[in-house]
């Protein structure tokens, strides 16, 4: 960066100002509520300490299986989304046919709302008159038609499954424009020295996009951790908690006036994410060089 290109410290204040009063001021105040027992069915707020915090890691309800299910689901979707969507953006940046045809096709996914595709999901995955079964048996496999969104043993997973078809067209031009910005100069030496496709991934490719792979997994990140809209389409947490995640408890908590304990999941997560997005920005800007 040059010196001239970097604008007074008061430009961002009024970003500060609004990401304060939007997101860290509710997130303090929702910390402070954990520590009470305010509820919807007395009118008296008491300090009771970290009651809340120890039902929550007890281990005597759900919460763990809440925090493990968010944890895991984010785990895998961004593995998932990245994996994918790296290999689609490295297909999809050679001169092929029908390039921008592909990535339109595989962007389109992440364009419609979330509830949408939940809604769509549930027609299709539905274990009698679903399109996907109905297809499995028209074709002789009748073997692999399953119960997607009602089994235990499958239905988080189809839930995640769904996301990743949803979300990696998205990842996918975000590392297409990465791709697209490395300079064509690299690959002509790299060319010229004799270096094979997989070579030229591995140490032009791969190295340059490692920002934009860091922006890439921040944003899954974020997006996993506060996951929503699309357990709450599919399966609304069921069968018997199997696809519970943490937002999806605050929203339970909340609807039963049990105002506490659902501003207490949303406080731990609300750390673990200041905590998870700390460590981060550290890795991103480590390498930064002002000069």
């Amino acid at each position: 960066m040059q010196k001239s290109k970097i604008y007074p410290w008061y430009f961002a204040i009024g970003s500060v100002l609004v990401y304060t009063v939007l997101s860290v001021v509710p997130g303090l105040l929702g910390i402070g509520y954990s520590f009470t027992d305010w509820s919807a069915y007395s009118q008296d707020l008491h300090f009771v300490g970290f009651t809340n915090f120890i039902a929550v890691f007890s281990g005597e309800n759900d919460y763990i299986r809440y925090i493990s299910n968010t944890v895991w689901f984010t785990f895998v979707t961004v593995i998932a989304k990245t994996g994918l969507g790296l290999l689609f953006a490295v297909a999809l940046s050679r001169n092929i046919k029908w390039k921008n045809f592909h990535r339109g096709i595989l962007y389109l996914p992440s364009v419609l709302p979330i509830l949408v595709t939940g809604l769509v999901f549930t027609s299709i995955l539905n274990p009698k008159t679903g399109f996907l079964n109905e297809f499995l048996r028209a074709i002789g496999l009748e073997v692999l038609a399953k119960k997607w969104l009602v089994d235990p043993k499958i239905a988080f997973g189809s839930v995640m499954a769904v996301d990743i078809w949803r979300g990696v067209g998205y990842i996918m031009t975000l590392l297409i424009a990465g791709i697209l910005a490395i300079p064509g100069i690299y690959y002509e030496a790299a060319a010229i020295d004799g270096a094979n496709a997989w070579q030229r991934f591995r140490y032009i490719t791969l190295p340059m996009l490692r920002q934009t792979l860091a922006v890439t997994i921040v944003l899954n990140v974020i997006y996993g951790l506060k996951v929503f809209d699309m357990v709450y389409a599919l399966t609304n947490g069921g069968p018997g908690h199997r696809t519970e995640v943490l937002y999806t408890a605050v929203y339970k908590m909340m609807s039963k006036g049990l105002y506490a304990e659902g501003t207490t999941i949303s406080s731990v997560l609300f750390i673990f994410m200041v905590i998870i997005g700390y460590f981060m920005v550290k890795v991103l800007t480590k390498d930064e060089v002002v000069e």
